[in-house]
């Protein structure tokens, strides 16, 4: 018996040295994220906390707790400043939960109709338009909620009890959010209900369970610690959504938790302030740093209670 003849290049041996660049590229990718991570953190604290050379960092003019437990809200240069966080707090808070009872039951009636209802050319339809939604920019949301949301759709409902609605106003702000992350929520939502074994659904449907019956009280509940983390990730989205909030919800920095009325996020003074003719070391342009890190601290917090649930309660198949 003979044995067959490897060719030349197969007794020669692998070189590692491409195997070495491609892992030392890999390595500067994942190392990216962290370094940028770490270039905004500095930026931050470096403005807000401790400014290097001539100027003055915003805690140093102002305290901590007089920034966390403020009602008042006016950042100008002037003796009648006021640097409280609390009006801004609330209308980014009330423009978030807006937004979740929008998107929550849209976005995981979406998935689980994905998941186990649609046919294979009814999912090949929905995804796209999914993925058309998450891809349209928050400006063109931001002139959708103003133009038509608000004066076409609100105020005639709101017309009918005798409530005049503003055109600018947080309950507005929040719905257009709300569409906005609902894609993020199905595609989420959906990608953790596809992952539960299809083993769960057979023997639910071997025992004369519905197609509701698996899908409520077996795939739901196996997925539960995904659907979690994904609500969770898309309610730290709609905390750091700028230009849709910013056009529809107005700058009226007011502690309120009226959503019919105007209210100013975090990030709509952001966009406010940094187009403003203020000097660079002043106060007010200050300022705009201490609501980064403020905003920046709750969206890590957020994140982070999100990747614990997912590790707590995630199941486990075999």
């Amino acid at each position: 018996m003979t044995t067959a003849k490897l060719p030349a290049w197969a007794n020669k041996p692998v070189s590692r040295r491409h195997e070495k660049f491609i892992q030392a590229a890999l390595f500067l990718c994942a190392a990216l994220s962290v370094l940028t991570t770490a270039a905004i953190i500095l930026v931050l604290l470096t403005n807000a906390v401790y400014a290097p050379g001539d100027k003055t960092a915003f805690f140093e003019r102002v305290s901590l707790w007089e920034f966390v437990s403020g009602t008042h809200w006016k950042p100008t240069d002037g003796a009648d400043a006021r640097f409280g966080i609390l009006p801004l707090l609330c209308g980014t808070l009330m423009v978030a939960v807006i937004a979740s009872l929008v998107s929550v039951p849209a976005g995981l009636g979406a998935a689980i109709y994905m998941s186990e209802y649609a046919s294979p050319r009814e999912r090949e339809f929905l995804k796209p338009i999914l993925e058309i939604l998450a891809g349209i920019p928050s400006v063109v949301y931001g002139f959708f909620g103003l133009k038509f949301i608000t004066p076409w759709i609100l105020k005639p409902l709101f017309s009918l009890v005798g409530i005049d609605l503003p055109i600018f106003n947080a309950l507005s702000a929040g719905i257009v959010v709300g569409i906005m992350v609902t894609p993020l929520i199905a595609s989420l939502s959906e990608d953790v209900i596809r992952s539960v074994p299809r083993s769960l659904r057979e023997a639910a449907y071997a025992l004369g369970s519905t197609r509701f019956d698996v899908s409520a009280r077996i795939v739901v509940p196996a997925a539960l610690s995904g659907i979690l983390a994904a609500f969770l990730l898309a309610f730290s989205r709609a905390i750091g959504e700028t230009m849709a909030v910013a056009i529809t919800g107005g700058q009226r920095a007011i502690a309120t938790l009226n959503p019919m009325e105007g209210a100013q996020t975090m990030t709509g003074f952001m966009v406010h302030a940094s187009t403003g003719d203020s000097a660079a070391d002043s106060i007010s342009r200050m300022s705009i740093y201490a609501v980064g890190i403020a905003l920046f601290v709750i969206t890590l917090t957020i994140n982070i209670i999100s990747g614990w649930i997912l590790r707590r309660y995630r199941e486990v198949y075999q």
